[in-house]
């Protein structure tokens, strides 16, 4: 082990000081480690509802073709997807996931030193992807309503800003920004900053009425931007990895693809996101669903003392009034998993995604038993 430090020792330190993602605990970790059966994995905001049958039997139909190599531009999917957004298909980039794709992102567009703003909580990745390749993340706290405070994001856009980077609806809180909010934002922004704009949770923010039309405000301005999407949440399809960005320009995804992973998103993957985009009827219920649960989880932990963050998204964001990391394993005998979130300043937060009804119902009891 000796002889290998020389080697360690000189990488760069912005690997060697780079946090490690949390990822959350696995059903069978839980299992192994507290002896129980019956699960409430409510720690990585998955779909418990799954994937539309469609693509249940479009993956079966396509499992004898992994042997070759998948579409390396996703073109299939490409055709589909433009005709669904209403965009031209060169403005379209795929990933292994979203979080590929913010990768990509920042290895293509920032070089050491550049500065980036983004926000804290936030998405773990949307800072240690730019910290990865030596730029200076500035981050900007949310206020005690968990929602954006514009106007320290403006005085944190500093000429020499090269990035800007959030969630929307922001991940952990849950919470969207406003339409005119975001007007005042990119007003603030030059042709030098590219907007990372990440929708991951798109699809449940849009059954509030009142959640904008962000790629058509993005569109009104002069300025690069990607926006980030995917297949991992309302579609169900988080175990097969698919992704995907929309370019302000044609010519941001030409320099990605130099960047990006030859065949970065397998075949089976492809296959499941068109039969996804064939079945929306199948999505607006999961959405119904899902929403409907979230407030009655909502509900039921504001009645006990907890409210929690007025979330967009299939998750909830709550003040345990505790240290977030042992109210986490406090749970987990009971079979409950939620993410306990680390950052200084919301250390005592949870986020708690919305699962099934009995799963909800698990957590709700195990909340209630811990908070008395």
């Amino acid at each position: 082990m000796n002889e290998l430090k020389p080697f360690l020792s000189a990488t760069r330190a912005a690997i060697r000081e780079l946090p490690l993602y949390n990822s959350g605990l696995s059903i069978d970790y839980v299992r192994k480690h507290y002896g129980v059966e019956k699960i409430a994995k409510l720690g990585s905001n998955e779909n418990p509802y799954g994937p539309s049958p469609k693509v249940i039997a479009a993956v079966a139909n396509a499992a004898p073709e992994i042997a070759m190599y998948p579409e390396a531009s996703c073109d299939s999917l490409r055709v589909v997807l433009a005709e669904y957004l209403q965009v031209a298909p060169e403005q379209l980039i795929f990933g292994n996931g979203s979080e590929d794709l913010i990768s990509v992102a920042v290895h293509t567009f920032l070089s050491p030193g550049d500065r980036v703003v983004t926000f804290a909580p936030s998405f773990g990745l949307h800072v240690i992807w730019p910290q990865a390749v030596g730029a200076e993340v500035s981050t900007v706290s949310i206020g005690v309503d968990y929602r954006m405070d514009v106007d320290q994001v403006i005085a944190a856009l500093t000429p020499g800003t090269r990035m800007l980077l959030f969630g929307n609806p922001s991940n952990p809180a849950g919470t969207s920004i406003t339409a005119e909010d975001l007007r005042s934002i990119l007003r603030h922004l030059t042709p030098e900053t590219l907007v990372l704009f990440d929708e991951a949770y798109l699809e449940y923010a849009m059954a509030d009425p009142s959640y904008p039309d962000f790629h058509a405000i993005l569109a009104e301005f002069d300025i690069p931007w990607l926006m980030l999407r995917t297949f991992s949440k309302a579609y169900g399809l988080a175990g097969l990895r698919i992704g995907y960005a929309i370019a302000s320009d044609p010519v941001m995804i030409q320099l990605m693809d130099r960047v990006r992973a030859p065949f970065n998103v397998n075949r089976l993957a492809q296959i499941g996101a068109i039969a996804a985009l064939g079945d929306r009827a199948y999505v607006d219920t999961v959405v119904e669903r899902t929403v409907a649960e979230r407030e009655r989880m909502r509900a039921a932990l504001e009645q006990m003392g907890y409210p929690s963050a007025p979330s967009n998204a299939n998750f909830l964001f709550l003040d345990a009034r505790d240290n977030a990391a042992e109210v986490a394993r406090r749970l987990l005998p009971g079979g409950v998993i939620v993410k306990p979130w680390m950052e200084p300043a919301f250390n005592t937060h949870v986020r708690v995604s919305v699962g099934s009804i009995e799963a909800n119902d698990q957590f709700l009891a195990a909340w209630k038993a811990l908070a008395h």
